[in-house]
Parts: structure tokens; sequence; C-alpha cells
């Protein structure tokens, strides 16, 4: 790993996202419409309400579908919409089951480049090409996962030294740097 993640600004949550990719990896599928320390505090919140210290993928996929969306609803909620969430959540598990035998890991190691890894990252459900991008480049950035070719696989996201997603944030400071970048966009956007 090349720096602690500090994504959900609580360091509780932040050690689950380190020692857990999936995880790691349910906070990037919740990183919409709320706030990035929401969505990637998320997995910390339905490990603590699950009663365990960390995620399996098997467990969550076999939940029943009512009683997940429950658990995510409970006051906190884990997500703006957590009753839809619960049904991605549980959807990428099953993926996660089904093809990987429920590891998350399976999906980089082992592969050849940067864009093999940008293409399983892309069939993932709820894994649009953007999140792909943006979660290759956390993984690259900030976990040591580095298949050749995967800064230009990752695209702009992979650039050294930009602040443009989850994957160059380092702490609060670098945060204010990626939301300024964000604010940005959509300024440009509403010309």
């Amino acid at each position: 790993m090349n720096a602690r993640l500090r994504l959900a600004q609580q360091p509780e949550a932040d050690a689950l996202l380190e020692r857990d990719p999936l995880a790691l990896m349910i906070g990037m599928l919740l990183d919409q419409q709320v706030p990035m320390e929401w969505a990637f505090s998320g997995p910390y919140t339905i490990a603590r309400r699950l009663g365990r210290d960390g995620l399996d993928a098997q467990e969550i996929a076999a939940q029943d579908p009512e009683r997940f969306a429950a658990l995510l609803s409970e006051k906190p909620a884990v997500h703006r919409y957590p009753g839809s969430m619960a049904g991605r959540v549980q959807q990428l598990c099953r993926y996660l089951v089904e093809h990987y035998e429920g590891d998350p890991t399976a999906l980089w190691r082992e592969v050849s480049s940067g864009q093999e890894l940008l293409r399983r990252l892309h069939e993932l459900p709820g894994f649009g090409k953007q999140k792909a991008q943006i979660f290759l480049a956390l993984l690259g950035k900030r976990m040591g996962v580095r298949p050749e070719g995967w800064r230009e696989a990752a695209g702009a996201y992979g650039e050294q030294d930009a602040y443009r997603s989850v994957a160059d944030i380092t702490g609060p400071e670098s945060l204010e740097k990626v939301r300024a970048h964000k604010q940005q966009l959509k300024r440009q956007a509403q010309k």
C-alpha cells in the first residue's frame, strides 16, 4: 500500500477499507449521490450491523433481501437510497460469488494488463466505465495493484499528482482539492 486510506475520514471505517477488499469495493459501489465519506463509511456500518469485523460476499449474497434492505435502512441509513443500494450490494456480492468464488482480489490477481482489469471491473454490477476507471486508479495508487498499463487504462484518473477522484485522497487537504476539482467541472458544465 502507498498511503493509508482516508476515504471515510473515520479511523475504524478507513481501517476496514484498508484490510478488506470487499469493503473497499462496496464503498466504491455506494459512492454515488451521497458524500464520499458517507459512502465509504457504509461498509463499516454494514459489518457492525452484521456483527462482523469484515465483510463476506457469500454471507451478504445469501441474506434475505428484505432483511438486508432493512439492515441498511436502520438509522442512520447506509445510503440516501438504502433499499435500492442494498439490492445493488447483494447483486455485486452474488456476482463475486458466481465468478470469483466470493474473493474480490481474484479480479486483479494474475491479470496480465490494466485493460484486462478495467474490463473485469466494468463487468461488475453497478460499475460503469467511469466507476471502473476510478476504482482501477484507487487500486493502483493506494493499494499497490499495478498490472502493466494500469494508469493508461484508468484514463485521467490514473494520472499522477491529480486530484480528480477518491483515488487521489490521502487526507483532508487532498479531499478539499478533489472537491474543488469537481466543483470546477460542475461550473464548466453549466456554462
